[in-house]
């Protein structure tokens, strides 16, 4: 059964203002950047101990987000799935426009965004920090071609750049988890922390991908079968088991090792905000929950109880994230193994990092032009299938 894809015709009065929403969520974040930028950081939760806030951690998602939606192209592009053929286009432009998110959350972390010419004109081999600006521009160019080939149903070529972009995506993702797994502190360093990034990436951008599918077909009265998000539905629950396998290893190495127990057992602690966020956010809501749903032989069938799961699913991602970035930071470093600090410029012991105002404005900002450009999108690119049917794979005799 061969697949048309059509643009939206988007001359409804809900589409223009869901559109003019979408513009309009923009400019506070506009603002609350001028701000920082004319006066200083100071008006975020960061301080000197707590270089990296929201922006990073949703920087963090989005590439996850983006590397994980390439999974849903790949299995199309690569593996020649046809049943996935419909959401392939959305994927790869979901992709193009997570990435694009992680910069500009990236730029709105900066401050100073006179700063952001020393990414691109300076390069070190040994700093992760200069290696990524080449890996996620690459990856944008990959996802603008592998996105034409597929407008231009060129098919022999979607095979190829398929393959380069989802290496890619790895490669961009492995990076991204390479800046906090090689650095040299308690609650960062870690060889498991790239695999770990790619299999978080993988659950978060196929639970997105089923709440944007199941949101857009709805929207479009368009035919979509539920065989086909319940397939999606068992092979997010496998990604949220691969996600609960690494933290187990990650996390019970750290409190193995004795230079790393303290801070292992206080970032598990249940009296800690890092620990309630771990147990209650990450492994009970955003991993146990979503997994029991997927593979019960009813819910696991059911539309709502999978996109609930989805959601569930995504929260827990941004739990790790938050996991990833900040208790590194509130943790004091051992600096000086053996020997106490008696005076330092900086403050010593645990500290807290509070979510402020223009932080919110900022995050809600990237994500609104996000939507803004995927609805735009929907109206002038053929990305959305004028149906969803599943589609018997041919036997050999």
């Amino acid at each position: 059964m061969e697949t048309n894809f059509k643009t939206i015709e988007g001359k409804s009065p809900q589409y223009y203002m869901l559109a003019a929403v979408l513009a309009l969520l923009i400019l506070p974040g506009v603002y609350a950047t001028w701000v920082m930028f004319q006066h200083g950081l100071y008006h975020s939760g960061m301080t000197n101990r707590i270089p990296w806030g929201l922006q990073i951690i949703l920087a963090v998602f989005y590439i996850g987000a983006s590397a994980g939606s390439l999974v849903i192209s790949s299995l199309y592009g690569i593996f020649g799935k046809l049943e996935y053929k419909p959401f392939a286009r959305i994927a790869v432009y979901l992709a193009l426009w997570f990435l694009i998110a992680a910069l500009l959350s990236i730029l709105t972390d900066l401050g100073r965004l006179d700063n952001l010419k020393s990414s691109f004109s300076h390069f070190n081999f040994l700093s992760m920090l200069s290696i990524n600006p080449f890996l996620y521009n690459m990856y944008i160019l990959i996802c603008i071609v592998y996105l034409w080939a597929m407008l231009k149903e060129k098919e022999k070529a979607v095979k190829v750049i398929a393959l380069v972009a989802v290496i890619w995506a790895i490669l961009v993702h492995s990076g991204t988890g390479a800046i906090f797994g090689f650095v040299p502190r308690e609650l960062y360093q870690s060889a498991l922390l790239p695999p770990s990034f790619i299999s978080a990436a993988l659950s978060s951008g196929t639970a997105l991908m089923i709440l944007v599918i199941l949101l857009l077909f709805k929207l479009t009265k368009r035919p979509l079968d539920d065989e086909l998000v319940v397939r999606l539905g068992r092979l997010l629950g496998i990604f949220v088991c691969i996600v609960v396998y690494f933290l187990f290893v990650e996390n019970s190495y750290r409190v193995y090792l004795a230079e790393s127990r303290e801070a292992g057992l206080h970032f598990l602690s249940l009296s800690g905000e890092s620990g309630v966020l771990f147990w209650g956010g990450l492994v009970l809501l955003g991993s146990i929950v979503p997994a029991v749903v997927l593979f019960h032989p009813r819910t696991g069938k059911s539309i709502p109880w999978i996109a609930f799961a989805s959601v569930l699913v995504v929260f827990g991602v941004l739990c790790e994230r938050y996991l990833i970035v900040i208790p590194g930071q509130t943790h004091p470093p051992d600096l000086f193994p053996g020997m106490e600090i008696v005076g330092s410029p900086l403050a010593e012991g645990v500290v807290h990092y509070t979510i402020s105002l223009f932080e919110i404005f900022q995050a809600v900002s990237v994500a609104a032009l996000v939507g803004f450009a995927f609805v735009v999108g929907l109206r002038v690119l053929k990305l959305a299938p004028t149906e969803a049917r599943l589609h018997e794979q041919p036997t050999s005799a």
